[in-house]
């Protein structure tokens, strides 16, 4: 992978690391989370507005992409790194995890690109 997802995330407007939970190191947008790090051998990301929509990535990725734990029922899938995804696909992933998070924000809390 020629870019590390962490550094392409952090790269976006308004984008930063936190670890909210010991260990667990995410990249937020204002106080919402859009890509979770954990051990650093997967990624998790917004992948749909439901779970049926974020099972279509499932079901083309099988053994590499899987529900989130917690919160996979609101769209979130885990993406192993390194696996059959390939890193083109996984930064427009990562684009649309932004997207869908900085779109719920308020205005005011946006950041300016």
């Amino acid at each position: 992978m020629s870019v590390d997802p962490l550094a392409y995330c952090l790269a976006k407007p308004g984008a930063r690391q936190d670890e909210p939970w010991e260990g667990d190191i995410v990249a937020k947008v204002g106080d919402k989370i859009f890509a979770f790090f954990g051990d650093g051998t997967a990624i998790g990301l917004k992948c749909g507005r439901d779970r049926a929509e974020a099972d279509e990535l499932v079901l083309i990725y099988p053994g590499d992409v899987s529900a989130s734990a917690y919160i996979g029922r609101y769209g979130w899938n885990s993406i192993r790194l390194d696996g059959a995804v390939p890193p083109d696909e996984l930064y427009e992933l990562i684009d649309a995890s932004y997207d869908a998070v900085v779109a719920k924000l308020p205005k005011s809390k946006r950041p300016k690109p």
